[in-house]
């Protein structure tokens, strides 16, 4: 694997990892449930949670690791801004976990959890939102020193065409946000399948096939941006809209009490509401933004961007293979774009 060798990219890196262990150590503890507990939605909650933590944490490393090999400060910046979605994660995270441990003791046919549970548990949940919000503040204050470090190896590099530096950085926004797109739809879905019960046949199975779809999309839309298709990206973006309205839809359900079948919906919903809400909320704010870039990188075809971003193999001095951007008139232009 390979980092640049850097003090201040280490660090930040390094930052990453501590966090990540120590999260995952706070939140392998294991409850006590008899067997008929996995009849329960919210005895579904706590592995679902913890299953989404373990994701997020080694989620987070492949952006991480993208953006300190190339200098992309974009990206540098964006795990900052996951590091503190995480982080209202973990809060929500502790409201839900004891909603869902009290429901399972207070069950009118028997409880399904042993007593003194959520006692055991309080200090490890409130632990987790304390080590991420102390990473969250490490890696920001790292972030800033990788700004002038990444800006210095940038314009020894980059062109002096500022138009097609604007032009690059919106590119990079957009691929950057397709990273984090990607984790919060996995997120709410997979929130949505396993803890909310009583979901209709065709909306659950519609709810699966999403995931590989989602997938393929994001790759397209980075293929389409990067090849500058036009007819490509007119497609994406209505999608994007599509996928805005869904979770919209989404949101308004999960609060819709003005039917007897909205409350039942609600009911169905209340095991994981706040985390769904959470995730639901995030998502569609990442979405607007991505539409906006993905208009912007659209506006921006033509205008001699595709040069910069489409790679090439080269074979460095070392006889070692790699990747770099094709060579342009007015200068090497790096992999990834940073902010100067």
């Amino acid at each position: 694997m390979y980092i640049p060798n850097s003090a201040w990219t280490w660090s930040f890196f390094m930052v990453a990892v501590v966090q990540a262990v120590i999260g995952l150590a706070l939140e392998r503890f294991q409850l006590s449930l008899e067997n008929r507990a996995d009849q329960e939605a919210q005895s579904r909650t706590i592995p679902t949670y913890l299953a989404l933590f373990i994701f997020g944490f080694l989620y987070e490393f492949y952006p991480l690791y993208d953006a300190l090999k190339y200098n992309n400060t974009i990206q540098v910046i964006g795990i900052c801004f996951f590091n503190l979605a995480l982080l209202i994660y973990a809060g929500v995270q502790t409201d839900q976990i004891k909603d869902a441990v009290l429901s399972l003791q207070d069950q009118p046919n028997g409880p399904f959890i042993k007593g003194g549970v959520w006692a055991d548990l309080k200090p490890f949940l409130i632990a987790v939102p304390c080590v991420i919000a102390l990473g969250t503040v490490l890696l920001s204050f790292i972030a800033w020193k990788l700004y002038d470090e990444f800006a210095w190896t940038i314009y020894k590099d980059i062109s002096a065409d500022l138009r097609m530096k604007r032009r690059y950085l919106v590119f990079q926004i957009y691929r950057a946000l397709l990273k984090f797109d990607f984790f919060f739809f996995l997120g709410f879905t997979v929130q949505f399948l396993v803890v909310v019960g009583n979901t209709r046949a065709i909306e659950f199975w519609l709810t699966i096939a999403a995931i590989p779809i989602t997938i393929i999309i994001l790759v397209l839309a980075d293929y389409w941006t990067k090849h500058e298709s036009t007819t490509g990206m007119i497609s994406i973006i209505t999608l994007y809209f599509a996928a805005l309205a869904y979770f919209l839809f989404k949101l308004v359900r999960m609060y819709d009490t003005s039917t007897q079948s909205g409350r039942d919906r609600v009911a169905d919903y209340k095991p994981a509401r706040r985390s769904l809400t959470t995730f639901a909320v995030i998502t569609v704010l990442l979405l607007l933004v991505t539409i906006a870039n993905a208009c912007w990188c659209t506006s921006n075809f033509g205008k001699g961007l595709k040069s910069h971003v489409v790679k090439r193999k080269i074979v460095s001095q070392d006889g070692k293979s790699d990747y770099a951007e094709s060579a342009h008139p007015l200068g090497q232009v790096p992999s990834r774009m940073t902010i100067d």
